[in-house]
């Protein structure tokens, strides 16, 4: 890897999680594997959670070969190194809604990210608006869940949908699935922001990572 100036390729935060109740976390995406391994190990030495987001199956193989105890979920593409046993931080349960299964990376990485931070997490895959019956009999999930993240792509109405059903936070994720007039997610992520439906919030495209991290706090509060 290729090191800065001061013989350093990384200043790590490890005051992060007092300050803040959550370690720092990695992302992978345009880092090497050795420079993300490194990274981990620092973070384990130091005896704290070590995540990697964005991380691909290549790089993956390459970490966990020299991250002792690294396991990594493919389908969210995320890696994790735990400093003990999976402890539960959080004051309820976290409601994941993906409306498609083109949208299922973006959600998984949403649940995966919750579930690593402490948080009970269950899951509802599938019920886009083009067949909102199947949301309907989900009632009891949507009333239950103390905070909701809704994944949606293409005209991304879902989230609106789902805070008119519930008096719990709704965070949005937009998608960039979608046809040519979908944009890469900016039809969806301005639709999202444009939502009559209180109590809605928003992240960035694809940033499952952002809406878990956002539950995770709404979750942790008395």
């Amino acid at each position: 890897m290729r090191e800065t100036e001061n013989n350093s390729y990384a200043t790590v935060d490890f005051q992060r999680l007092k300050r803040t109740g959550v370690a720092e976390i990695i992302f992978g995406e345009g880092k090497d594997a050795d420079t993300i391994a490194g990274v981990l190990s620092q973070l384990v030495a130091a005896g704290q959670n070590a995540i990697a987001t964005r991380v691909s199956k290549e790089k993956a193989e390459i970490i966990c070969s020299k991250v002792d105890g690294a396991e990594y979920f493919e389908s969210s593409r995320v890696l994790h190194r735990p400093a003990g046993e999976w402890k539960e931080l959080g004051k309820g349960e976290i409601l994941v809604i993906c409306a498609g299964t083109s949208d299922l990376p973006v959600a998984d990485e949403a649940a995966d990210i919750c579930w690593l931070l402490g948080n009970r997490v269950s899951r509802i895959n599938d019920v886009g608006v083009a067949g909102i019956h199947r949301l309907l009999k989900h009632e009891k999930a949507l009333k239950e869940a103390r905070v909701l993240i809704v994944v949606a792509g293409m005209e991304g109405a879902l989230p609106s949908v789902v805070a008119g059903l519930t008096d719990k936070p709704v965070i949005a994720v937009p998608t960039s699935v979608g046809y040519g007039a979908a944009f890469d997610g900016i039809t969806a992520l301005l639709s999202m922001l444009n939502s009559c439906a209180s109590g809605v919030s928003v992240v960035n495209i694809d940033n499952g990572f952002g809406a878990a991290f956002q539950a995770s706090q709404i979750n942790r509060l008395s």
